[in-house]
């Protein structure tokens, strides 16, 4: 143990250690903060459960870098009243009520919205609500959205209606006595300056300011009543975005972080035990035992380890802890075995180990005790260089779409960012940020593992 403090004295290995605690600190507080069950759940939940989220949203800190304000989203909500939302209701009879709803809120980006939906939800018997919805502008214009008779659980993508655009396109056309040379987007109408510039995409202005959108509502029923949420998604969101189910990504990276490297500290130490405990008993005992282990360690080697593990994988639905235990029982007769046993056959004529023998110690204490705390210091640093290894194989796994569907890792961001094509559509945050954490894991492993190289292999600090 005292030979390790000197791993602190190279500037590389500081930068690896590091690292490596920035990353064991993220895994700590990942695991305390967000259950496992919950993160799988919401990575495996649909749509439906991420409705107020914007779809491939950029990080929020692009903002800092951007001289254009991003928009973020805006979610305003009858159900959690504050001073944006304002709702008022009034008998107009003796089974008949009118409720208005009042929603402001402020608009002071450089940007359009992504998207503006509306989400109703009523209560009645047998009468349904009717409802008037309109959206003014902070220039005092007017807009009618909708009449409409809305159902339990009613939605109005409000800029996804295609007849609600072809009525503002023609209000456009009638107010600027002149064609749209284009088909305006509802939220450039909805949010923009309603003049000349309007008519070319590259000229068009935000209008900023206070927006409102009144709702009206005529219930048939003395119980009945309705409740409305106005989503205004933004174009950031969060530290690390959102996909093309507006899953935020941050959660999978947050949890891909201790999958990573429980994965391959795991993999890399087990298999290295293993192949020295091997190679450790082929040395001594010799023999039939050395014949036996060495013939199935060279079967080993001629089976391709990929191709064995994609089969594996595709054959069984598998997670990613058994995952694991195949890489851990396919590597165990690796060539580390070989590489091993030459050293016990070295050290199995040490004059300490014929000391040992004179003294009456059986061959499993040797072992143990003599031959095996030989060889561990040498196969530190390549436990720890090997980690990486196996983080970026987990990583492979998902990306070629066998690994556990279930836990949300870095390889399956990515693996849903090559079929979603993020980087075809100019997505890069949603490659770049798992890759440069998996570059990251893997330098930090390769800067600590070198240093310990050196330390415990005294000759390589000449190179």
């Amino acid at each position: 143990m005292m030979r390790v403090k000197p791993l602190l004295r190279y500037k590389s290995s500081l930068v690896g250690v590091g690292i490596l605690c920035i990353l064991i600190a993220v895994s700590i507080y990942t695991v305390l903060t967000i259950p496992f069950e919950e993160a799988a759940r919401l990575w495996r939940a649909g749509e439906q459960t991420w409705l107020d989220n914007p779809r491939n949203a950029l990080p929020a800190w692009v903002n800092l870098f951007s001289s254009t304000k991003l928009p973020s989203t805006l979610v305003f909500d009858t159900q959690k009243p504050g001073p944006e939302v304002i709702k008022v209701s009034v008998r107009a009879g003796e089974n008949i009520k009118i409720s208005r709803v009042e929603i402001r809120f402020r608009y002071d980006y450089d940007d359009f919205p992504s998207e503006v939906n509306l989400f109703l939800k009523s209560s009645y018997n047998t009468s349904p609500p009717q409802l008037t919805i309109n959206w003014v502008k902070p220039d005092g214009t007017h807009i009618d959205l909708k009449k409409t008779t809305i159902s339990r659980d009613d939605r109005f993508y409000i800029s996804a209606d295609t007849a609600l655009s072809t009525e503002l396109n023609k209000i456009i056309e009638r107010k600027l006595n002149r064609q749209p040379p284009y088909i305006i987007p509802t939220t450039t109408i909805l949010l923009g300056v309603e003049d000349e510039s309007i008519l070319n995409p590259s000229t068009v202005k935000v209008l900023k300011g206070e927006y409102k959108l009144l709702i009206e509502g005529l219930l048939f029923e003395p119980n009945a009543d309705f409740d409305a949420k106005l989503v205004v998604y933004g174009k950031v969101y969060g530290w690390a975005g959102t996909d093309h189910l507006r899953r935020d990504i941050g959660i999978a990276l947050l949890w891909g972080t201790p999958v990573a490297l429980l994965f391959g500290v795991s993999a890399a130490f087990s298999i290295a035990l293993i192949q020295m405990s091997i190679g450790a008993v082929s040395a001594w005992f010799r023999g039939p035992v050395d014949m036996a282990m060495q013939r199935v360690t060279e079967i080993f080697l001629v089976l391709p380890f990929l191709p064995v593990l994609i089969m594996v994988s595709t054959l069984y639905k598998v997670n990613i802890w058994v995952i694991l235990l195949i890489v851990i029982l396919l590597s165990s007769f690796g060539p580390g075995v070989k590489n091993y046993r030459a050293l016990f056959l070295q050290l199995r004529e040490s004059p300490y180990i014929e000391a040992a023998r004179s003294y009456g110690a059986g061959d499993f204490r040797i072992l143990v005790l003599h031959l095996i705390p030989r060889v561990l210091p040498t196969m530190i640093p390549s436990v720890v260089l090997s980690a990486a290894d196996f983080v970026f194989l987990e990583a492979a796994l998902a990306i070629l779409g066998i690994g556990d569907p279930i836990t949300p890792t870095w390889g399956k961001v990515i693996e849903d960012a090559f079929y979603a094509g993020a980087l075809f559509k100019g997505q890069y945050y949603w490659v770049l940020i798992p890759s440069a954490l998996l570059a990251s894991t893997s330098i930090s492993f390769a800067l600590i593992g070198f240093a310990l190289d050196k330390i415990f292999n005294p000759r390589l600090k000449e190179i």
